[in-house]
Parts: C-alpha cells; sequence; structure tokens
C-alpha cells in the first residue's frame, strides 16, 4: 500500500475539511459529501463553519436558520440530523463527539460510513470508512462480484478493508483509497494512472467493463408543477411545509400538479383560484425549471398571478421579497424565486 500512500500524498486535492481535520469538521464535511461532490461542498462548508463554528452553536441554532444555511444543497434530512445530532451530542456527551462505534451510532444521521471517516480521519484510528469510492475501488481491487448496493456486500468490503489498512498510519490509506476512487478508478477506471495497477483484479483480467456490479439506478417518475406566485401590493403568498412532508421545514410558493405541461393557462388559473379561494389575475409566464429530489424530475411552470385582497388562506403567509430572502426553500422554488426578483427589482 506504501504505492498508493505515495501517490496520495503527491496527488490529493486541496480540500477545506482535510486542512485541520476535527470531529465536528470530519462529521459535518461527510454528512454533506453524501451525494454531492466535493468542489459543491466547499463553499457551503466554508459558510457552514463560519455560521455554526462548534457544537454548542449549532444545537442552540433555530432550525430554519440551519435549513437556510443548508440551502441549495438538497437532501434537507442531512441538516435536520446534524442539528438534532449536535444536541445529542450536548446532552449525552457532554459537547464531545465520542470516539467509539457504539456511541457514534446513537447519534442521529450517522452511519456505518460516517462513523468510520470520523474514527478513521478524525481520531486516528484504524476504522473502514466505505463510501461509494471504497465500494467500487476495492469490488475492482479484489475482484468482488456481488452486487455493490448490497449491505451484504459493503460489509465484505468493510473487512477487506480493514485487513487491507496497515498499523503505520492507517488514516491515510483509508482517505487515499476515497481519494483514488474520486480521481482514477471512478465510473470509467483510468488503469493507466493507477498505483495499484499491478495487483489489481480488474486491471489484471479486463474486466473493468464488468466490475463494479450494481443494479440499475432507480427509474425517475416525470412530475409537472404549476406554481403561482401570487401576488398583492409586493407580497408573495408562501407557506412552511409541515413535518413529515417532503421537504419538510421549507418554504415554497402555492402550487397544484398537472396532468401535462401544455395544460392551457386558463385551465390552470381556474385550479388554482379553487384551490386558493382567492380571485386571481394572470400577469405574466415565468421561466421554466427543472427539479429532482427523491425519485421525482418536476418541471416547474412558474406563474405571476396577482389579487386584490391579502386575504387569509389556511396554511399560508404573506411576505416580501426581502422577508422570502431570508426564508429556506428547496432548489427548485429558490430558482423560481430568483427568477420572481428580477421583475420586482428592474
Amino acid at each position: 500500500m506504501e504505492r498508493l500512500r505515495s501517490w496520495f500524498q503527491t496527488n490529493k486535492r486541496s480540500l477545506p475539511w482535510r486542512d485541520n481535520p476535527t470531529p465536528y469538521s470530519v462529521w459535518v464535511s461527510e454528512i454533506m459529501l453524501q451525494q454531492t461532490r466535493a468542489e459543491v461542498v466547499i463553499p457551503y462548508f466554508h459558510e457552514w463553519m463560519k455560521k455554526f463554528p462548534n457544537i454548542q452553536s449549532l444545537a442552540e441554532a433555530p432550525i430554519e436558520s440551519v435549513i437556510k444555511t443548508w440551502e441549495g444543497l438538497g437532501y434537507y434530512s442531512r441538516a435536520r440530523n446534524l442539528h438534532a445530532g449536535a444536541q445529542t451530542i450536548i446532552q449525552q456527551f457532554s459537547g464531545q463527539i465520542p470516539s467509539s462505534s457504539d456511541e457514534l451510532n446513537k447519534i442521529k444521521g450517522i452511519g456505518p460510513y460516517t462513523i468510520g471517516a470520523i474514527r478513521s480521519f478524525a481520531f486516528k484510528q484504524k476504522a473502514a470508512a466505505v463510501d461509494g469510492n471504497v465500494l467500487r475501488v476495492i469490488s475492482r481491487y479484489k475482484g468482488i462480484k456481488e452486487d455493490i448496493g448490497k449491505t451484504k456486500t459493503r460489509k465484505l468490503i468493510e473487512n477487506e478493508v480493514f485487513k487491507i489498512l496497515p498499523e503505520n498510519a492507517p488514516w491515510e490509506i483509508m482517505e487515499a483509497f476515497i481519494e483514488l476512487g474520486a480521481q482514477v478508478c471512478g465510473k470509467k477506471a483510468l488503469c493507466s494512472s493507477c498505483p495499484l495497477k499491478r495487483d489489481c483484479y480488474t486491471n489484471l483480467n479486463g474486466q473493468q467493463k464488468i466490475l463494479p456490479i450494481k443494479e440499475k439506478k432507480i427509474q425517475y417518475e416525470k412530475r409537472f408543477r404549476a406554481v403561482a406566485l401570487i401576488e398583492n401590493n409586493q407580497h408573495f403568498l408562501v407557506r412552511k411545509v409541515n413535518e413529515g412532508e417532503i421537504m419538510s421545514g421549507l418554504y415554497e410558493f402555492f402550487y397544484i400538479d398537472l396532468n401535462s405541461p401544455e395544460e392551457e393557462i386558463n385551465k390552470i388559473l381556474t385550479h388554482l383560484e379553487k384551490k386558493s379561494a382567492l380571485p386571481l389575475i394572470y400577469r405574466k409566464k415565468l421561466p421554466k425549471v427543472n427539479h429532482t429530489f427523491t425519485r421525482f424530475r418536476v418541471q416547474i411552470l412558474p406563474f405571476l398571478l396577482q389579487t386584490k385582497e391579502q386575504k387569509e388562506v389556511p396554511s399560508y403567509q404573506w411576505k416580501t421579497l426581502e422577508e422570502l430572502d431570508l426564508l429556506p426553500f428547496s432548489s427548485g422554488h429558490k430558482k423560481v424565486l430568483q427568477n420572481l426578483k428580477k421583475i420586482f427589482k428592474t
């Protein structure tokens, strides 16, 4: 593994969470990196650490502030889990992130990979941190012909990683495997650049197109949604999504689901008036927005509508553009808001 270590020391990316890895910074960065590329995470990580520099500040922050800081990263349950986890750490562990697997497992949102990452990168323990990169690398390196999406395969690979890790600075080799998967052993393997090519089963047997074995990706369901930007005196109707709903804790504009993006505006307007119980006047159509979340690909069709009175609508609030700027929105509705601001600030 010394060739891998040497390669890592020469080729590792400069990432802010690597500069001075603390249990807190490792925890935050690893949660952010789930489902999200490192280059996307970097500015969010800087902003998060500026706003919540320690566990105490995160635990004491209003959940709305936490979600607002996370806005744009998606998968918002990660932000809610960080907030809840910080409170657990304050209450059960005297404000200190524990170093044992059993205790880390008690913190909401921390799974096997994050446990391994915290133990390895923050506490410098010999621990397997197996993410998608490592699953791919070890599957190819060891010639593991099992579906890497299955729990039993992950456990098999965790055991293989632990056996491979040396006693000398095992955390460096662990991070090197992750980096190798990110830079070299990606979906298309760059075997000629790999420090492990001499010993790699897949390279030696020419099975780059076979390994790793993984079942087909999730099939996304298409949806079409008319979003109503209902305005009166430069105030707009929004609601906070209820606990238990998708996007809970975020804000969203009024909307209805459509059967087709080609539905006539008069028909859409009739549906919106019926749902909102407000008389609406059509003003203009805004640029459509594409938004992907969980298993849905949603095409958002935003319409600027006007009503003559700020009537009360159950569960909704009237907010100015300045107030909307302070609220957390899903990335889809955030894009709609940005386009709306262009209209009213010109």
